[in-house]
């Protein structure tokens, strides 16, 4: 006898009345995306990628600021 926890469609050909539909909506290109970048290892790399790049922008964006403010002060 099989096993009808690992399928989400279960059908039981002995029995007519008990189908089971319990199919998963399909989801969004965006949840998909984001289940992808977000989620484990990738993730991981992702966010550490993201927090390096603001790291270097506002270092840049200060390096600027002090730049400007010492060279118009005279």
């Amino acid at each position: 006898m099989e096993s009808n926890e690992v399928a989400n469609v279960q059908y039981d050909r002995w029995n007519e009345d008990n189908i089971n539909m319990n199919v998963e909506p399909p989801q969004s290109p965006a949840m998909r995306v984001y289940n992808r970048v977000c989620n484990g290892s990738t993730g991981v790399v992702v966010k550490a990628a993201g927090a390096l790049g603001a790291l270097v922008a506002v270092y840049i964006m200060g390096y600027l600021t002090g730049y400007y403010v010492h060279v118009c002060s005279c």
